[in-house]
């Protein structure tokens, strides 16, 4: 069956003009609307107002031009049903065999940052997806294009064959459902934020392919990576990229866990992460020293890892970053001295982005088998902490301060999670462990001799005191952690004991 009528209403205008020519060619009787229709006349495309078609204006301000029952009924009639045909034959209603329409841009208004809400409201499109939704119903008979970038395929079947095939109309459909659901998404959280909705009765989100990937966690497994449009945070879905091979899968895990502990700091930082854990970070006057810190901190874990920076990176990191086998470097900027030096080597990733961008409230989406966990994200900090001292000595200045890094390392390593800190880097992680204690004697034997004087950070309570009893062992002299068990005087008498001193926080920083 041939393609005998088209109807085009556009908001992009990309290649339109050269696609309607085309169908012009074959014969193709040419609908349109609006500013699609002054575009193609100006064309020199042979054009029939949708007014021509429905008999009866534009109104409302073009609210309403396309709804009604002589383009619905030409698009959702079923072409071998003979009451359908007999229908339209009565009606004087003709099929349209065509659609191709994209909508209004709803998304690219509510980027703008001085949008009003009535600006935005006026760019939901309602006859765009009603017309797309019921050529896509009906696409055994219709074809319906959503995207610019298949007027060639359709073009081409269209020129070969006079219609398109029935593979390339499914297909089509199928995108213009995906289309819509995602362009409806993006308006429903638009609006529920608008409202204030916390917990709405239905989550509906939508992500836009960035790339596929070579392979998952695994070789055997496959795996695509999405991005969230108009996300407005530091993301690596944003970052550009300066140098070396793709990223794959677990790059972009383990980068987003460096990008997220980084974030935590103001002062120069640097973190290095392996399997989603970071394993040294350090802070400093100049980069240069707050890397010398970080590698320091656990000069073997670190080959091979990601390392995350929240300056410039200048010529001297560089140089010492280049010594050792590193899969990503993450900076809001390189100088052209240090991208001489790094880009030297081929295979390093070099990612440009703004590592302190945060929305004002994010959230965090975990799959499980047959659902998903919405929580906030965990951007709970020191200053936030109800903080009091139960032992008999208050902190010294320096113990603060490494309290205080301790505490903002601690809420991104895997629980139950330990973490030594001295000196402004870290010195001891105990990640993932299945007890407390556990994960204390990993961080305390990787600090060694470090461990003497330096503080503890525990990302929950001590059920019972034998992680201080460690601790006090590897000559800890603070300790920070949430406080809060039924047993904390056993751990707060074991740390007099000792000497030391502890923090409570009053907030738990699992992470699972």
């Amino acid at each position: 069956m041939a393609i005998k009528r088209a109807l085009i209403s556009v908001s992009d205008k990309t290649d339109i003009t050269a696609f309607a020519k085309g169908l012009a060619d074959k014969g193709v009787e040419v609908i349109s609307t609006g500013g699609t229709k002054r575009a193609l006349e100006e064309a020199g495309v042979n054009v029939m107002g949708i007014s021509d078609v429905t008999g009866f204006p534009e109104i409302l301000d073009g609210r309403v031009k396309t709804l009604h029952p002589h383009v619905h009924s030409g698009l959702l009639a079923v072409r071998d049903n003979e009451d359908h045909q007999k229908q339209l034959d009565e009606l004087n209603i003709k099929p349209i065999d065509l659609v191709v329409v994209n909508l209004y841009p709803f998304q690219e208004s509510i980027a703008n940052p001085d949008v009003t809400y009535e600006e935005a409201i006026e760019n939901i499109d309602i006859g765009g997806p009603t017309m797309l939704r019921s050529a896509a119903k009906n696409h055994r008979d219709v074809t319906v294009v959503v995207d610019p970038t298949d007027y060639n395929r359709v073009l081409r079947q269209v020129e070969e064959n006079g219609d398109t095939t029935q593979i390339l109309r499914r297909e089509l459909a199928a995108k213009v459902f995906r289309h819509t659901a995602s362009y409806d998404a993006v308006i429903s959280e638009y609006l529920t934020a608008q409202s204030g909705e916390e917990e709405p009765e239905s989550l509906t989100v939508t992500f836009e392919r960035k790339q596929t990937l070579r392979y998952g966690e695994n070789p055997h497994q496959k795996a695509v990576f999405y991005r969230k449009p108009l996300y407005k945070g530091a993301s690596l879905a944003s970052a550009e990229q300066l140098n070396g091979k793709e990223l794959s899968y677990n790059n972009i895990n383990d980068a987003n866990a460096a990008l997220n502990i980084v974030k935590e700091f103001e002062h120069p930082a640097v973190v290095a992460v392996k399997h989603m854990n970071p394993c040294g970070v350090g802070t400093g006057e100049t980069i240069v020293e707050a890397y010398q810190k970080a590698y320091e901190a656990d000069s073997t874990s670190i080959f091979g890892g990601i390392v995350a920076i929240n300056r410039e990176v200048d010529e001297a990191t560089a140089l010492k970053l280049k010594e050792i086998f590193l899969e990503i470097i993450m900076a809001p900027a390189f100088t052209e001295e240090a991208l001489a030096v790094l880009t030297k080597k081929k295979n390093l990733r070099l990612l440009k982005l703004n590592v302190s961008a945060s929305p004002a409230i994010e959230h965090q989406l975990t799959s499980v088998n047959g659902g998903l966990l919405l929580q906030e994200r965990d951007r709970y900090g020191f200053d936030e902490a109800d903080i009091s001292v139960p032992t008999d000595r208050e902190p010294t200045d320096e113990e603060w301060e490494a309290l205080k890094l301790a505490w903002k390392v601690v809420k991104h390593v895997k629980s139950n999670a330990i973490v030594l800190t001295k000196n402004d880097q870290t010195i001891g992680i105990g990640a993932g462990q299945m007890n407390r204690v556990g994960a204390a004697n990993i961080a305390i034997e990787q600090a060694g001799e470090k461990s003497k004087g330096s503080v503890m950070g525990s990302d929950a309570f001590f059920p019972m005191d034998d992680t201080v009893e460690a601790a006090g062992r590897a000559g800890v002299t603070a300790i920070i952690q949430p406080g809060g068990s039924i047993r904390d005087e056993d751990s707060i008498k074991k740390a007099n004991e000792y000497g030391m001193t502890m923090v409570f926080t009053s907030v738990r920083h699992f992470k699972h």
